[in-house]
């Protein structure tokens, strides 16, 4: 086994953007697939965005990516999901993440707090990356809001 297969349980990834814009323009941009295909890596996704509704993020072509359920919806200061995905292969899939986006008005900018909290353990490899590609989602969200353009940047998969 590779040290990139080994699980554990990490701390909560949170990440803190300062976005002008405003708080309703950073929820629609979250919910809606107009934006996410321009900052998600070209995910639409689909929800009524109630509290209890399912919820889930599809690839370009067509492929189901991500999925649960909306825990808390308070537009636009909050949202939090369940965040599973089909783990392919994986002898032992790890239980569902939660993802909370707290989204507050702070003057002319609008504070987007996003935490990623996973309840079980996990293969290294994968915290890794979805530190990268939280980083790189949510600093595109940040630019498309902000001038209209996401940012494009590759990343590699999980090694």
């Amino acid at each position: 086994m590779n040290d990139g297969d080994e699980r554990i349980v990490p701390p909560d990834l949170v990440y803190v953007f300062f976005i002008r814009s405003t708080a309703q323009k950073v929820w629609d941009a979250l919910t809606s697939s107009e934006f996410t295909t321009k900052f998600f890596f070209g995910r639409s996704v689909e929800s009524d965005w109630k509290q209890g509704s399912p919820w889930k993020m599809v690839m370009a072509d067509g492929t189901l990516d991500v999925f649960g359920e909306v825990l808390v919806s308070d537009p636009p200061r909050k949202l939090q999901l369940t965040w599973d995905m089909d783990w392919g292969d994986e002898p032992d899939p790890p239980k569902a993440a939660i993802i909370t986006y707290d989204i507050e008005q702070a003057g002319d900018a609008v504070k987007l707090t996003m935490t990623q909290h996973t309840t079980g353990a996990i293969p290294r490899k994968y915290i890794q990356a979805g530190a990268q590609g939280w980083a790189i989602i949510l600093s595109s969200l940040k630019s498309l809001l902000e001038t209209g353009e996401p940012l494009i940047v590759k990343m590699d998969p999980p090694a």
